[in-house]
């Protein structure tokens, strides 16, 4: 019967432990996190560009100067009429960018510094600088991918849905 109490008195005390260490006040934690601006950002454009605004825009870009007058009319012929002007937009930024007379940086020039030919890339086609995933994944495929030229960084970003829209 000793034994009993004993063990009683054991469990009793061991329950009033418990509890008591059970019963404490919650901490609250707070953790420090910077504030991200979620919009999309093309979410301003809400234009789409015309046929001789995206033609002479896309050639502004890639030569620096204005296209003549009878340039845009032989490139808006094709255009205006065929069904799947998507498919005419790669064949023009595909012809302009074949030109000899294009204004390119160099593998070499895009390599030495890729954070600074993304970020003069996005502003010059898209009006604004990338985002942080964006500089990242675009980084990440230059640096891994000895393929990757400037060429295709251009087409790949002229050819873009933002592109088309101001």
């Amino acid at each position: 019967m000793k034994m009993i109490k004993h063990i009683q008195l054991v469990l009793s005390a061991a329950l009033m432990l418990t509890v008591v260490s059970g019963c404490q006040k919650e901490q609250n934690i707070i953790y420090d996190v910077n504030d991200v601006n979620v919009q999309q950002p093309n979410a301003n454009k809400d234009y789409v560009k015309s046929l001789s605004e995206f033609i002479s825009i896309a050639y502004t870009d890639l030569f620096g100067q204005n296209i003549s007058q009878a340039q845009l009319q032989t490139l808006a012929v094709p255009y205006a009429g065929f069904g799947d002007l998507k498919l005419i937009e790669e064949l023009i930024i595909k012809n302009f960018l074949n030109e000899p007379t294009v204004i390119i940086p160099t593998d070499a020039q895009m390599r030495a510094n890729v954070d600074q030919f993304l970020l003069d890339t996005y502003q010059k086609f898209l009006n604004r600088y990338p985002n942080e995933f964006e500089l990242w994944h675009m980084k990440n495929v230059i640096e891994e991918n000895e393929d990757i030229t400037p060429e295709l960084v251009y087409f790949a970003i002229m050819t873009s849905n933002e592109y088309r829209y101001y």
